[in-house]
């Protein structure tokens, strides 16, 4: 059984991480800084709902987030990469990424939206692509919210019956329960091919989004310095709920170790 965060709780912890995150963006644009976050996971993980309280107080003149389309006829003959360095910050800068390049490296090879070697050739420029972006002096967070297949299941059934969230169900959706175990294979391969030591992994288990959110917000806060700074008490992260992408390798091995010692028997 999930264990769900009070909601008076939640909002109490909240309002104080928005107020800590108010604080890192003016020092930010005081000092030129560029800052990446990008946020991954499957579908209905909760990664729109945490970017929208991640941006709710901060000025938007100094936030974007990028949510990129499908790419255009035009885009499809470029250099995968390109369209995304477009959207990457400038000096005094927060960006978030709604999904990023990493499409490459889940729905687009299980859906079969790009080939067998594109895909293999993503994973293998991907980690000299992301040495480059940290190596310009850019602030690199990557997160993924891992989502279990119950909870999401429950997550699409309450968006098909709740009118305000129909918006959110798509032809992807629909299919991402019966190819979940696809989609695990391509996790484990985007892990074992990205997670670097210089661009590591944040894995946050998300069944509760609210928990998710705060650790989240927790995580960042913790990770970079900014005046007035509240003590790193007020700060610590649920280890419980956000691992290493190493820890989340270890896991899913151990996982594919037991599948196999029960087709032993």
């Amino acid at each position: 059984m999930i264990k769900r965060m009070p909601k008076t709780q939640y909002l109490k912890e909240l309002k104080t991480l928005q107020i800590e995150l108010l604080k890192f963006q003016n020092h930010v644009k005081n000092n030129g800084l560029r800052v990446l976050i990008i946020m991954e996971g499957r579908d209905a993980a909760g990664k729109g709902g945490c970017i929208k309280r991640l941006i709710e107080h901060l000025n938007p003149r100094g936030c974007r987030v990028v949510a990129l389309e499908k790419p255009s006829d035009v885009e499809k003959t470029q250099w995968y990469f390109q369209r995304y360095v477009a959207h990457l910050p400038s000096a005094g800068e927060i960006v978030i990424f709604d999904r990023s390049w990493y499409n490459r490296a889940g729905v687009e090879p299980v859906m079969g939206f790009c080939t067998q070697a594109e895909h293999k050739e993503f994973l293998r420029e991907v980690p000299r692509f992301e040495e480059m972006i940290i190596n310009s002096g850019i602030k690199f967070f990557k997160f993924y919210l891992s989502v279990s297949k119950e909870e999401q299941k429950r997550r699409f059934k309450e968006r098909i019956t709740d009118p305000l969230k129909q918006f959110k169900i798509s032809a992807v959706d629909k299919r991402s329960q019966e190819l979940w175990d696809q989609y695990s294979v391509a996790k484990y391969s985007m892990l074992l091919s990205s997670n670097t030591p210089i661009a590591p992994w944040t894995i946050v288990s998300s069944d509760d989004k609210k928990s998710a959110r705060i650790n989240i917000f927790k995580y960042i806060l913790s990770n970079v310095e900014y005046p007035n700074k509240i003590d790193k008490k007020a700060l610590e992260f649920d280890n419980q709920l956000v691992r290493t992408g190493e820890e989340e390798i270890r896991r899913i091995e151990s996982g594919l170790n037991k599948e196999r010692l029960k087709d032993k028997r």
